[in-house]
């Protein structure tokens, strides 16, 4: 495959216009002008051609929950939208806590997967934080990456056992951080100015700061190497902050919705999501996290539901939202094209810094010798439309809105595995 006239960054928002040959799966040579050799041709006319994006967040609901999503619409969603690795999270049903149901696991991702997909395991039996998994074993799978998303670790006794066995295994631990002590069984969004507004019961930041607060300590006290996901209020980020600073392993990721989103957009279940979208002045704390550095990277917790499930109401209702498909268009649209990141950044918080963060070899560069995993978009203009998705799930909050960029072709290894209708 030769890759003719793609739009690559250079820095910051500096571009260049270069051919690339892919050979079996890898970035052959990159260059202004490659001559055609016998080659297939993929003509970018100009448009931007970046790595394709990695996702340590998501959620397949498969095995156990495939009227929601499978492995195979989920990947299928993350190809539409430029979305070339991903992470699945462990709340699925058997649990990915031992070996044998990781094996039967590992191989339907093999069989269905339409992107690199990388299966967390549990860092708890069964999520139910009494008796750690054998992290050791595991790892032999290839396993480097544990969790308890969904639930959290509530006791910090199990908790610390648990970094200090990853630390002896060279193994991450990523945490949905919440403690439950601080959440009100019908809390279902921020505790904040709109919440009195619509008469519901409010979520307030404690219940994830705190645990990130301890967890933290934790994690640089026994050395660990440690993930905070979907970062959603200004402590959380100040915690962060000071903790790399005293030289923990320590990182962070934030949602694109808590970047465009507030507690003042809540007006449906749709709107619904675990951690919630809180105040104007945490959604701000969010932004300058990632551009200072402080938040690594962007990810999407994509979180599809039954639209039977959605519409009960606000309390009933299931926390969160399909983003796969929405989130690169919306980034773009919103951040790159006002001029708050530059692409060159851009890349680096949906491809570069997770790929590196999380030991993905030969990943989310556009170099020689890298896989040729790669998303071809330009600035077209269009509408989001939930009924377009992939994803068995339509609970988006983004349905109507507009954006300055859309998709046009997606390559996993150098294959196509995604090209928008009327092709490219």
């Amino acid at each position: 495959m030769l890759i003719k006239n793609a739009k690559i960054v250079v820095k910051d928002n500096e571009t260049k216009i270069v051919d690339i040959r892919i050979k079996d799966g890898k970035i052959k040579r990159i260059a202004d002008f490659i001559e055609l050799d016998g080659d297939e041709i993929y003509d970018a006319k100009e448009a931007y051609v970046m790595p394709g994006g990695v996702d340590v967040h998501v959620h397949l609901r498969e095995p156990g929950f495939t009227n929601k999503e499978t492995i195979a619409t989920g990947t299928q969603a993350a190809a539409h939208g430029g979305y070339t690795s991903i992470f699945a999270m462990p709340n699925v049903h058997p649990y990915p806590d031992n070996v044998k149901v990781m094996e039967t696991y590992q191989a339907l991702i093999q069989q269905d997967a339409l992107v690199h997909t990388y299966p967390y395991a549990t860092i708890t039996k069964a999520e139910d934080g009494q008796e750690l998994v054998d992290m050791q074993a595991l790892k032999q799978m290839g396993i480097r990456w544990f969790s308890d998303d969904g639930v959290g670790v509530q006791d910090a006794n199990m908790m610390k056992q648990a970094m200090e066995l990853a630390k002896a295994n060279d193994v991450m631990i990523v945490a949905h951080t919440e403690d439950m002590s601080y959440r009100p069984k019908a809390g279902c969004m921020h505790e904040g100015k709109r919440n009195h507004e619509l008469g519901l019961v409010g979520i307030p930041s404690e219940t994830e700061y705190k645990q990130v607060e301890r967890d933290l300590q934790l994690a640089y006290q026994t050395g660990c190497a440690y993930h905070i996901c979907h970062m959603s209020c200004k402590e959380s980020v100040e915690l962060l902050k000071t903790y790399k600073a005293m030289g923990a392993n320590v990182s962070g990721e934030v949602t694109c919705h808590h970047l465009l989103l507030s507690e003042e957009d809540v007006n449906n279940t749709n709107d619904k999501m675990n951690p919630p979208l809180r105040s104007k002045e945490d959604r701000q704390a969010l932004i300058d996290g990632l551009l200072d550095g402080t938040i690594d990277f962007i990810a999407n917790d994509h979180a599809p539901h039954t639209e039977k499930e959605k519409q009960q109401d606000m309390v009933q209702a299931p926390f969160g939202i399909v983003a796969l498909e929405t989130s690169i268009p919306l980034l773009y649209t919103n951040f790159v094209k006002t001029g708050i990141f530059t692409l060159g950044q851009f890349e680096q918080f949906i491809a570069k810094k997770p790929a590196a963060r999380f030991g993905l070899e030969n990943v989310g560069h556009i170099a020689e010798g890298y896989h040729a995993d790669l998303v071809v978009w330009d600035e077209t203009a269009g509408v989001i439309d939930k009924e377009t998705f992939v994803s068995k799930g339509k609970n988006t909050p983004f349905d109507g809105y507009k954006v300055a960029a859309q998709i046009a072709s997606v390559f996993v290894d150098g294959k196509i595995v995604y090209n928008k209708p009327g092709g490219y």
